[in-house]
């Protein structure tokens, strides 16, 4: 059954436990529209999509939650953004053939999981970057959430070619609980779920299913969408920190600079007269850090 793109939050009543189940569809195809990706890697992706999605609603911030794995075997990368406003974006980068039976292992070997929390509008940037622990996507965001930000997570993930979705259960930070075995219990339930049913079930019929005897709170669904926020004025701003010289020898020997956005497949190009522009309008920096124009 077909799912609209949304993220339902929930959370236990009477312990410090709350969750989240993402359905991405139409923003999983767009993702997907962009770009042959083989199956193998199209899971992973789907996966991390899901888990951005559901990570993105535990948090408080305005900016983007960017996840990157960055790997060692045939998949180099995976990339996806999520915005506060849940509008999402994924790309990936891999070499060779990846088979469709092969582990999470040796699809992306020894690597790095880097989490990134851009608060946009100049503020500071948080990073995290951790090696890669754990046999699917799931487990690394795990360990690292365990590890580097002391709160107990589990993820159920799916992903097939139609639809991507999710099942995040956190302990709350600081929380008190008047059920000191909630915790393990939703986890036990937890472990029920089927792939099938994240893919295909209602975000309610889910939480009904596997906690109809838990006095549970449900928030109201946010849609998920696709968006890319690149443009011909980013583009312009990545070609001016080149710098001249080396724009002016691309022109000199192609004729123009062509940009393809890795995310949305938007395809730039500049001319002589649109790369002088850019250098035109562009500040010149001085050696205090004031800006001339």
């Amino acid at each position: 059954m077909k799912q609209p793109d949304s993220l339902q939050r929930f959370m236990f009543e009477h312990a410090a436990v709350r969750g989240g189940i993402v359905h991405l569809d139409a923003c999983w195809q767009a993702v997907l529209e962009r770009r042959d990706y083989p199956p193998a890697l199209r899971t992973l992706l789907g996966e991390l999509m899901a888990a951005a999605a559901l990570l993105s609603a535990t948090l408080k911030f305005g900016g983007s939650l960017i996840m990157q794995i960055q790997g060692g075997g045939p998949i180099k990368l995976l990339v996806v953004e999520c915005g506060a406003d849940l509008t999402m974006r994924a790309m990936a980068h891999w070499q060779g053939d990846l088979p469709d039976g092969d582990s999470f292992a040796a699809l992306v070997g020894e690597g790095r999981f880097v989490i990134t929390l851009d608060p946009k509008k100049g503020r500071q940037t948080y990073q995290g970057i951790v090696d890669l622990e754990g046999g699917s996507v799931a487990e690394v965001l795990e360990n690292y959430m365990r590890r580097s930000e002391q709160l107990e997570t589990r993820l159920w993930l799916a992903a097939d070619a139609n639809r991507a979705g999710g099942l995040l259960l956190q302990r709350m930070p600081d929380g008190k609980d008047k059920d000191a075995d909630a915790w393990n219990r939703a986890i036990h339930l937890g472990e029920t779920v089927k792939q099938q049913e994240l893919l295909s079930l209602p975000a309610r019929k889910i939480i009904h299913r596997l906690f109809h005897e838990e006095d549970i709170r449900l928030f109201d669904s946010t849609p998920v969408h696709f968006g890319c926020s690149c443009s011909r004025e980013r583009v312009a701003t990545t070609l001016r920190m080149l710098g001249r010289d080396e724009i002016k020898s691309v022109l000199q020997e192609t004729g123009y600079v062509e940009v393809d956005c890795e995310f949305c497949n938007q395809h730039y190009v500049f001319d002589a007269v649109d790369a002088e522009q850019i250098f035109v309008a562009s500040p010149v920096v001085m050696e205090t850090g004031q800006t001339r124009h």
